[in-house]
């Protein structure tokens, strides 16, 4: 299949509209948490929520790794959707996994710290960021 048939080009349209959609999500996690560390950790995901205060203390250094983190694949995954090369959409999304499947998991393991609105919200959010990149993965011309 050829760059410009239509089966290439509404394949390559779904996987650059994905890697556009998760990238959103780190970069916009990733600039809060690295530009206001204390905001980020008193109000995550929103007022009233407080997803991260909940399991522990303050720590400036913690806060702005995860955001810098968080920019780094959110910058290497809006690469991708830019690019929309083979080996480079892989990479992003297969490194991405790596981060987001064990921070999911933690999740799982972790719902007694939280109301079930909030574990709800967590696992579907958190489960959304783990499938979309599978998903995917199918996207990318092999």
């Amino acid at each position: 299949m050829n760059n410009t048939s239509p089966q290439y080009l509404v394949r390559g349209g779904w996987l650059q509209l994905g890697l556009l959609l998760l990238a959103a999500v780190p970069l916009s996690i990733g600039f809060w948490a690295f530009l206001a560390p204390y905001h980020f950790y008193e109000i995550f995901p929103l007022l009233g929520r407080n997803w991260i205060s909940t399991l522990g203390p303050y720590n400036e250094h913690l806060v702005r790794d995860y955001g810098a983190t968080n920019l780094g694949f959110g910058v290497l995954l809006a690469a991708a959707a830019v690019l929309l090369e083979r080996h480079l959409s892989q990479v992003a999304l297969v490194s991405w996994l790596a981060f987001a499947l064990p921070h999911f998991i933690f999740h799982l393991t972790q719902n007694h710290h939280f109301q079930l609105f909030d574990n709800l919200t967590q696992f579907g959010s958190l489960g959304f960021v783990v499938l979309l990149p599978l998903v995917l993965l199918f996207f990318v011309k092999s």
